[in-house]
């Protein structure tokens, strides 16, 4: 079994291993690349996703993850008494893995495999030739900016949130580290995300319809709301325009759209890569069933991965764009009784115990 993977971020790097691991020749095709990847982003890991990719997917070195067990959620200002607080029983709520760290170790890995080809992409007719070779029992697109993407996915649900992301690095003196803070700010959401005793990943969604930041003045607005650190260095800022986008269609004949083609979400509930896991996890089932019964893979497993995931993926993603929306509103009307709900829900357990399940699973239909 020959299936292609176009692209090569974590998405397809990881997609690759979890094929490869079923026997299955995987080649990798991708643009040259002349960019530095960013070492200061950062990935949350739902407990229950971390489990699955270090058994089904790619076992990460612990020394490239950190453990979250509680998050704590607050509006404009830190105050003695929080907004929001989730934590489960003292469990880990999930695990934060540095982008360039686990790229590198994925990399390294699957070029060792002999299952496994590594290609450049090359000429301005190589989408329409790799069609016309049908040398590939599937192919999966993970560049949602390419000729496929523009040809065969070009209908979507879509949304320019007019926010910026920008993530760094602190580094800082040690402390105990272990408690992710989110603080929904005057500008939008600002996330502190520990790394390790001594170092925290920021992410700053900031809304620029109204305002022109430069990077200082988005420096100086992270030390106004450091909530605790003695902050030794700032990294370099990194930045990404912020969309949502679902893709009404998942397939076309034996290419499968995937990761970002299909969904993008706003980063504040930290579910992007988290919702791409499981649909590796759904797209692996598929496939091994085909495997188990001796069946080769076709355009089927195309039709069953959108059936499978289509609607479960918009229902989840919309509700995240709602998190959003109802955080923007609140930011901009600055309302006492939406703030009172929200302590309400963050001190009932019963539905504190709803919303991290959420997080940690997705929706379960």
């Amino acid at each position: 079994m020959n299936v292609c993977i176009i692209g090569d971020g974590l998405t397809s790097l990881s997609l690759a291993h979890n094929l490869i691991n079923k026997k299955i020749n995987v080649h990798i095709y991708c643009k040259p690349k002349n960019i530095i990847l960013s070492s200061s982003r950062s990935i949350g890991i739902s407990k229950d996703n971390f489990d699955y990719y270090q058994k089904e997917v790619f076992k990460i070195n612990p020394k490239y993850t950190w453990k979250i067990n509680k998050i704590k959620i607050y509006f404009d200002k830190i105050k003695k008494e929080k907004n929001l607080n989730f934590e489960k029983n003292k469990k880990d709520l999930f695990l934060m893995v540095k982008n360039d760290k686990l790229k590198s170790a994925l990399k390294k890995k699957l070029i060792k495999n002999s299952l496994f080809r590594y290609k450049l992409i090359k000429g301005k007719k190589f989408y329409q030739n790799l069609l016309k070779e049908n040398k590939y029992d599937l192919i999966i697109n993970c560049d949602s900016n390419n000729y496929y993407a523009k040809k065969f996915f070009f209908k979507t649900t879509s949304k320019n949130y007019n926010n910026f992301a920008y993530t760094t690095i602190l580094k800082h003196n040690k402390l105990a580290n272990n408690e992710a803070l989110q603080i929904f700010t005057r500008y939008g959401p600002l996330a502190f995300l520990p790394i390790s005793n001594y170092e925290t990943s920021v992410v700053y969604s900031v809304n620029i319809e109204k305002n022109n930041f430069c990077e200082k003045k988005i420096i100086d607005l992270i030390k106004e709301y450091n909530p605790k650190y003695l902050i030794k260095n700032i990294q370099e800022l990194d930045r990404f325009e912020l969309k949502y986008l679902h893709s009404k269609k998942y397939y076309n004949k034996n290419m499968l759209a995937f990761g970002d083609c299909i969904h993008k979400v706003h980063p504040l509930a930290g579910q992007g890569f988290n919702m791409t896991i499981r649909d590796i996890r759904a797209l692996s089932n598929i496939i091994q069933n085909k495997i188990d019964l001796g069946i080769q893979l076709d355009q089927s497993v195309c039709e069953e991965f959108e059936k499978k995931m289509k609607h479960t993926n918009f229902i989840f993603s919309t509700g995240i764009d709602f998190i959003y929306e109802l955080f923007d509103f609140n930011r901009k009307v600055k309302s006492k009784n939406l703030n009172k709900v929200l302590e309400f829900i963050g001190n009932n357990k019963m539905l504190n115990n709803v919303f991290t399940k959420y997080a940690d699973k997705g929706l379960i239909i």
